[in-house]
């Protein structure tokens, strides 16, 4: 079983690789000190499973839990954490097993034993609750894109173009599974476009009958498609 440990603290880092160590069948296959970074390392060493502390800087690891249930093949969660307060949350995150700092051998050893016996078909899935952030690649790294700076969403070909607060980035994200994780932030004005609600100031006819949406900025003004002119207005009355 290859296994990735993500904690922000190199003791627990260490401690956890040393009780690893006793396990024939068990590799450590790398470390990581934020939840980005665990993302990351997660799509080219292809572990089983994560050992994922919550309180990190960068990305806290509920938060990556939530990525990381998207990847493929997706790797197997098991917090370490120092707070108990949060094994709710751990679990609706898709969380195999929950263990409280110190972590105690026999409660890491059962906790992979059952990632082993559950397999990766059978993880448990996550809760739906949507992310905060959104991750584009860039030149072999990620980049964080907060949801709330994001001004609209354009999909091109394979990709979706996020326009946020800092430029542009893509994302693999497909526009339909972005509108239902964030449908209540954002709203459709063509089949390829999305835009953030609160960016939206006015719809604008011009003279030759066009519906266009006028962002709160000013920068763009993005088509409505005629199909979407009628749902669009009912939802900014609403």
């Amino acid at each position: 079983m290859k296994i990735l440990i993500v904690d922000d603290e190199p003791l627990a880092r260490e401690r956890l690789r040393q009780m690893l160590a006793a396990l024939a069948d068990v590799q450590v296959v790398g470390e990581a000190d934020n939840g980005l970074r665990a993302l990351e390392l997660a799509e080219t060493l292809r572990p089983d499973a994560i050992l994922l502390d919550i309180s990190m800087p960068v990305m806290d690891g509920l938060e990556a839990a939530r990525h990381l249930a998207g990847q493929q093949p997706r790797p197997a969660v098991v917090f370490c954490t120092a707070y108990d307060a949060h094994a709710l949350a751990a679990f609706e995150a898709a969380a195999v097993d929950y263990l409280v700092k110190p972590v105690r051998r026999e409660r890491l050893f059962e906790a992979l034993d059952r990632v082993a016996r559950i397999g990766p078909s059978t993880l448990p899935g996550p809760d739906g609750r949507p992310r905060s952030h959104l991750c584009a690649r860039l030149r072999g790294s990620l980049r964080l894109i907060p949801i709330d700076d994001i001004r609209y969403l354009h999909a091109e070909e394979k990709y979706v173009v996020v326009h946020h607060a800092r430029g542009e980035d893509l994302v693999e994200d497909s526009l339909k599974t972005l509108e239902s994780e964030f449908g209540d932030r954002f709203l459709r004005i063509h089949r390829s476009c999305l835009i953030a609600r609160e960016q939206l100031t006015e719809l604008r006819r011009s003279p030759d009958g066009r519906v266009f949406a006028i962002l709160r900025d000013g920068s763009d003004s993005l088509e409505v498609s005629r199909r979407c002119v009628p749902a669009l207005r009912e939802k900014i009355r609403t």
